[in-house]
């Protein structure tokens, strides 16, 4: 799945297939600008962040359970967001400081380092990397991504997929060659 957040005409967390297919919006009221989002890849939980409201909230992947995790003043400058163990971790661009939340309560707020000019955080660790199984969009024996012969996008699950060409290009009529 992709999850994306969206706070065009009218905010909103969304989540799809990874070919952009069922489309389906987890949360759309009480919201104005989510601007970064973070998963629980274990629990299935998704995190955002919302400037507008000063508020980070969190709801699982169909949208429920959802409950905030710190709202106020503490939340303002904020941008970026990551999750790992009991905490997330965030961005303050007032002051450039990397700040870690507990992500239950909101308490624990921690100032951990500064850098120049953060905006962005993303905690790379070997427990949250998923397993590689096999899947649609393996190489054929032709050397092409799940039998596309340019863009191979994972579908429902990971067993099917669906072909896409490069801009310029358009689809054959066997969904797999380009034009």
């Amino acid at each position: 799945k992709l999850f994306f957040t969206d706070y065009g005409n009218a905010a909103k967390v969304e989540r799809c297939d990874m070919d952009g297919m069922n489309r389906t919006w987890i949360v759309d009221s009480q919201i104005e600008q989510p601007t970064a989002l973070a998963l629980d890849l274990v629990n299935k939980y998704v995190y955002w962040l919302d400037i507008y409201l000063d508020s980070v909230e969190v709801v699982d992947y169909q949208g429920r359970k959802r409950h905030t995790i710190i709202k106020g003043r503490q939340v303002r400058h904020l941008c970026g967001l990551a999750v790992f163990e009991n905490y997330l971790y965030t961005v303050n661009s007032d002051n450039l400081s990397i700040l870690r939340i507990n992500r239950y309560n909101g308490t624990d707020i921690q100032s951990l380092a500064r850098l120049d000019n953060a905006k962005e955080i993303r905690i790379y660790q070997k427990r949250t990397q998923t397993a590689v199984r096999s899947h649609a969009c393996e190489v054929d024996p032709y050397g092409m991504l799940g039998g596309c012969s340019h863009i191979c996008l994972l579908s429902s699950n990971y067993k099917a997929r669906t072909c896409r060409c490069r801009t310029g290009f358009i689809l054959g009529s066997d969904g797999r060659s380009c034009k």
